[in-house]
């Protein structure tokens, strides 16, 4: 039986994982048992839900919170000083309770979260930035009794400074750049400026006692903040750890049938459901020459997450933090976040989890999602007077999702693909500038052309699915996108789901995510 079910996994051509060479060695010394029994278990995966991605969107997701990417953002930094350089920030494990202990919300050290550049527009990842997480436990022990007993805790008194005595477990992590496809292509090991190669990621924010009071953990949190070193293109930056969740939205009314009034107020007329939460951020900040070509200064870029095809529950794991699974085969994505809100709101509900198990350079599959959307349909349902755009298919949601809007955000040989875009020759908007509706407002330093934390990108996207681009295009369709106002009769209104923040909402400087909630809040 154990050697059929390898024979069969060999058949189904599962790829070897990604392994240093000293790693393959180990993997080589396995008993044929334990390959066996992985074999099986990936078996037993490929038999079961494909894969999935942001804030629980997609049925595989909702079982594996490390792993699922909620937002991402991407902007020209716009920090005094700092024009030159683009942040990118992946967000992951959604709906994080402050209270969450005593193990709080560690990244999966057994995943693989990536940030893929496409500076191409042909649809593929050119650059990719890849973090993999390590814990370890120092085994803090109290003597009770006469015998050493360890602690139940993450930490065993206050904290302050890189990787303290009191932090009972130690989560650092690594970053790689690979030039080319993601597996196969060129791979560099960044450093930080001392040379070091493994970085520490804060611990969550426990409770103000823990960090000395209000305040506290902020300052803890930014002996956090990296230099590194990107060869051939200069020094950028690097923060991983917790902060308040950015995104705003009314998501409780919205998915109760849009139980608000959509042309209500636009601030303060409903709850933002997510300002009690926190999130945890991966966040780059690199030169412009780091990501854009001379050739085209347009970006694309989106986050992914992956796991390995097999995994074998341990019946009876070993005194440890990482003993209760063991994994491996391939890495097999299951998270994708580029534009905002595309799986929750246009992806079908079958087709989430094929969805974030997919790349840009397979999107055409996606098409009808975008071409006859359902969510206009939806919204003419629930508000009679809110008529749906008529033309189809809705080349101006290719344009504004796909492609990337002409003369903003478009690459010259753009391939129709979803991810965020960024036109990297366009200056920042000071902060106190910022207008938090973009492109749309004038800002064309904001959403679609990248995403900045305090874009509204809840109402801009509803108001173009309704139409928006139709009716600022005019009837002689100066924007190019296909259709003209008249095929939108809702494409004027300023929909909204009542919830707004501006840019003096967040930092200033980077990471730009404000501090996370306490735990004792």
């Amino acid at each position: 039986m154990i050697i059929n079910i390898i024979k069969l996994v060999s058949r189904l051509k599962i790829k070897p994982p990604y392994l240093p060479e000293s790693e393959m060695r180990q993997v080589q010394k396995k008993s044929l048992w334990t390959l066996a029994v992985l074999a099986g278990a990936a078996l037993a995966a490929l038999s079961g839900p494909a894969v999935a991605s942001s804030h629980r969107e997609a049925p595989f997701l909702t079982n594996s919170p490390k792993v699922d990417g909620t937002d991402f953002y991407m902007f020209r930094s716009y920090a005094p000083g700092r024009s030159g350089f683009v942040t990118m920030i992946a967000n992951f494990i959604p709906f994080q309770d402050p209270q969450g202990g005593p193990n709080f919300y560690q990244f999966d050290q057994n995943a693989l979260y990536e940030i893929h550049v496409d500076n191409n527009g042909d649809a593929k990842e050119d650059i990719t930035f890849q973090i993999r997480f390590k814990n370890t436990s120092k085994r803090t022990a109290l003597t009770i009794g006469g015998k050493q007993v360890l602690i139940p805790l993450i930490n065993s008194s206050t904290i302050s400074g890189v990787n303290p005595a009191s932090l009972n477990v130690r989560e650092t992590y690594t970053i790689d750049m690979v030039k080319g496809d993601r597996r196969s292509g060129t791979r560099t090991r960044l450093a930080a400026a001392n040379g070091a190669t493994e970085f520490d990621k804060p611990v969550d924010n426990i409770g103000d006692k823990v960090f000395g009071g209000t305040g506290g953990y902020e300052t803890y949190a930014n002996q956090h903040i990296y230099d590194i070193n990107v060869p051939g293109c200069g020094t950028g930056r690097v923060f991983v750890g917790q902060r308040k969740e950015p995104f705003y939205i009314a998501v409780g009314k919205i998915f109760d049938l849009f139980n608000l009034n959509p042309l209500g107020a636009e601030s303060g007329g409903n709850k933002n459901d997510l300002e009690n939460k926190n999130v945890s951020s991966i966040a780059l900040e690199l030169p412009v020459g780091c990501l854009a070509t001379a050739a085209d200064p347009v970006i694309g870029a989106y986050a992914t997450a992956s796991m390995r095809q097999a995994r074998l529950i341990n019946p009876i794991p070993a005194s440890g933090i990482n003993n209760a699974v063991k994994e491996g085969g391939a890495w097999t994505q299951v998270s994708r976040v580029g534009m905002p809100l595309v799986n929750e709101v246009i992806i079908g509900m079958d087709d989430k989890d094929r969805f974030n198990a997919s790349k840009p350079r397979d999107d055409a599959q996606w098409a009808n999602y975008v071409t006859n959307p359902v969510l206009p349909a939806v919204v003419e349902t629930l508000f009679p007077s809110a008529k749906a755009p008529t033309n189809f298919p809705r080349t101006d949601l290719v344009t504004a999702f796909l492609k990337g809007l002409p003369g903003v955000n478009q690459p010259k040989n753009v391939v129709a693909s979803e991810m965020l875009r960024l036109n990297t020759s366009i200056e920042p908007t000071a902060q106190a500038s910022q207008n938090v509706l973009g492109v749309a407002a004038g800002d064309n330093a904001g959403f679609p052309n990248g995403r900045r934390p305090a874009d509204d990108i809840v109402d801009v996207s509803l108001r173009v699915a309704m139409g928006a681009l139709c009716v600022l295009t005019g009837a002689n369709d100066a924007l190019g996108v296909g259709c003209k106002p008249s095929d939108a009769p809702a494409g004027g209104l300023p929909l909204t789901d009542g919830v707004r923040k501006d840019a003096n909402s967040f930092k200033a400087a980077f990471p730009y995510l404000n501090t996370p909630l306490p735990g004792n809040q």
